[in-house]
């Protein structure tokens, strides 16, 4: 991908869907493109407890956000009543980036956004939980 994106300035992200160990709560984690997560931290973060958390199968992916493991974004946010929570890393509103690219709604393309435009996702009752992904 990197190749293809580089000319574009501003920062890049990566999606993550997420869900618990009983499979009766659901995140879509959205972090710069480079970050590795800590899924230990993350729960702790998120109050699950560490170990809990797990990456949403195909079906959850469908049902919840309405498209395929592997296309998740803040976009399929819309399509979701509230069941999952947006989890946004800090880095994308503390960075001073122009803008942020992501994924809409298919992995062959790539759209930017301002930062503060990120904030749409309030409209779709779902104000983002803002981590801190820094060193955990």
């Amino acid at each position: 991908m990197t190749p293809h994106i580089q000319h574009l300035k501003g920062t890049h992200s990566k999606n993550l869907f997420l869900k618990d160990k009983k499979k009766k709560r659901y995140w879509l984690v959205t972090v710069l493109h480079d970050r590795q997560v800590n899924l230990n931290y993350l729960a702790k973060k998120l109050g699950v407890g560490s170990r809990n958390l797990r990456f949403g199968d195909e079906v959850a992916t469908l049902e919840k956000l309405k498209v395929g493991q592997g296309w998740a974004t803040p976009l399929m946010l819309f399509c979701n009543s509230g069941e999952a929570k947006f989890v946004l890393d800090s880095a994308f509103l503390e960075g001073g980036h122009k803008k942020v690219f992501f994924h809409p709604m298919t992995n062959a393309a790539t759209m930017g956004l301002s930062p503060e435009d990120l904030t749409f996702v309030k409209k779709t009752r779902h104000d983002p939980v803002v981590i801190h992904f820094g060193k955990n």
